[in-house]
């Protein structure tokens, strides 16, 4: 094994040598991994360490259970091709959007979803001081962070790429190594949004209400209400409409109607965007009836709430645009995967003085198409996530313990599940196999429940312990995720025809090592668009392969 480790470094320093200066990128980056790559590697024995995919990127049946029969062992896997061998969990995968991308059927013409992104609108609308009159409202209202977090456009091939993986039943994204999802506390340090706070229950608002309420709370004649609410077609108010509001009323100091049509305008335009991509939902403006008391709702829970509503209709074949804060997702992605999409950065961590970390992003565009990325989140590891993102942020947002609540979230008629127990590394802890997620359909008492969280707090974490590796799952957890899920979105006979090793990322603190030497070499392969058949790049797939393997 020796033999082998030394001969991954020299097929590197190989490489590097007859290769343009431009390539010596390479050797700096693989110099440190690759001397401890050795080290570790010496003192583990490398049988077992390894096990492959087969043809519809799982690890085979016979290698599932330790403890199995051979006749156990033999039997024939049901399901779907690509999709879920025990379809227990995912009950809607019929509907998927992933088992139809296995066999190479789109959503249309356009691969990637159309997206309800309002930022270079709402920078223009947003301006740079309101009125200290105003200030102090919207200030209190908890919502102040969104009129600056908002990135001014969105990749919307990335953000398609995950949608692809995300499952309603789960409220999560089932990635090659296991589920990962948007928290509570991530909203908390990318929106500086409100966790705790009570749920919202709205009445019924019919045209004939939303008349009602934009005379009596918007300020506006009843001939102008009955107008605009004719014209949108529903009890809905046009974006821009409420921005004129704003400005008329802000120049006729009338702030309180100003400051209710900038905040239904400033939540239209983010947490509650629809897929009208104009209208906002005339239901909202009673949430600001009472300017003074709209800071006692869970701004973070109706973001999350309406998001994860959108990702699950988006999540489904016959869905081509998402809803909801694309943002809080986008800037979520870049958080997490640093390697996955392009981004530009406008500070670093360390210099934050306590703005919301989405700000820390900008949008750039990227050239990779939907259809370039799914490969690309197929490959992806333990090591190309960062696991605690914002353990750097605490200074501005303690991690309140209430995100590790199990439970339904609910907005207005919206309820969703919120399963912390299905991303434990997220949260420090080891992974466990989660429990069933739960029918919200049958909760009752979610308010009750929201409240007296402690108790499910308890059950999450009581079932783990502190991860000694940010990656770290219990044993038979991974066998037991490819069972219930799709490893991949991309059959590998079509844009990786060689055999893909999965290594077993829970076999010990060393294991990491061979993945990220193995996605090192991979993803600077990617960049210079190597072929294999090209001597020129013969030393670096063949110390992928060497990595790959052991």
């Amino acid at each position: 094994m020796l033999f082998q480790c030394q001969k991954l470094i020299l097929l590197i320093r190989a490489y590097c040598v007859k290769s343009l200066e431009g390539d010596l990128w390479l050797l700096r980056k693989f110099s440190d991994c690759t001397t401890k790559f050795v080290v570790y590697k010496l003192e583990l024995d490398f049988q077992n360490m390894v096990r492959r995919r087969g043809a519809d990127g799982r690890i085979p049946v016979r290698t599932l259970d330790r403890g199995a029969s051979s006749s156990a062992a033999a039997a024939e896997p049901t399901g779907y091709p690509g999709g879920p061998y025990d379809t227990s969990l995912l009950m809607k995968y019929e509907h998927h959007v992933a088992r139809h991308i296995w066999f190479g059927e789109e959503r249309g013409p356009k691969k990637e979803l159309k997206v309800a992104g309002h930022g270079l609108k709402l920078t223009s609308r947003v301006p740079l001081a309101l009125p200290p009159q105003m200030e102090s409202w919207v200030s209190r209202s908890g919502l102040a962070s969104l009129q600056r977090t908002s990135l001014n456009k969105i990749d919307t091939n990335l953000v398609s790429a995950f949608v692809e993986r995300w499952h309603l039943e789960t409220s999560s994204f089932h990635m090659p190594f296991g589920e990962m999802s948007i928290t509570l506390d991530d909203v908390a340090c990318l929106l500086h949004l409100p966790i705790r706070g009570i749920f919202w229950s709205p009445q019924d608002v019919t045209e004939e209400l939303a008349v009602e309420l934009a005379v009596d709370y918007l300020g506006v004649s009843q001939g102008q209400a009955q107008s605009h609410v004719r014209s949108c077609r529903g009890s809905y108010y046009k974006l821009e409409w409420l921005y004129d509001i704003f400005v008329h009323h802000r120049a006729a100091s009338s702030w309180a109607y100003a400051t209710r049509a900038y905040l239904l305008m400033l939540v239209g335009s983010t947490i509650f965007a629809d897929k009208t991509f104009t209208l906002v939902e005339a239901r909202y403006l009673l949430l600001f009836r009472d300017l003074d008391g709209c800071s006692g709702y869970s701004w973070g829970a109706a973001a999350l709430v309406t998001l994860y509503r959108y990702l699950g209709d988006a999540s489904m074949y016959s869905c081509k645009q998402l809803g909801g804060y694309p943002t809080l997702l986008q800037c979520w992605i870049h958080e997490y995967f640093p390697t996955v999409g392009k981004r530009g950065e406008n500070w670093n961590p360390a210099g934050n003085c306590g703005l919301p970390r989405a700000m820390r992003w900008s949008y750039r565009q990227g050239v990779l198409k939907v259809d370039d990325l799914r490969p690309i989140l197929d490959e992806l590891t333990p090591t190309d996530v960062i696991w605690r993102p914002f353990e750097d942020h605490r200074a501005w947002r303690v991690f309140d313990e209430i995100c590790l609540y199990r439970g339904c979230l609910k907005w207005g008629e919206t309820v969703v599940p919120y399963l912390p127990d299905r991303c434990l590394r997220q949260f420090g802890y080891r992974q466990y196999v989660p429990s069933p997620p739960l029918d919200c359909m049958m909760a009752t008492d979610i308010d009750v429940d929201w409240i007296s969280y402690h108790q499910s707090v308890v059950d999450v974490i009581g079932s783990s312990s502190v991860a000694t590796t940010p990656s770290e799952v219990v044993d038979g957890y991974l066998e037991w995720y490819y069972r219930v899920s799709h490893p991949r979105l991309v059959p590998p006979h079509r844009n990786a025809p060689r055999e893909v090793p999965v290594p077993v990322y829970d076999a010990g603190p060393s294991d990491p090592d061979w993945a990220r030497v193995s996605t090192l070499i991979r993803r600077y392969l990617r960049q210079v668009n190597a072929e294999e058949e090209d001597p020129q790049f013969s030393d670096l797939f063949e110390a992928l392969h060497i990595s790959r393997s052991h």
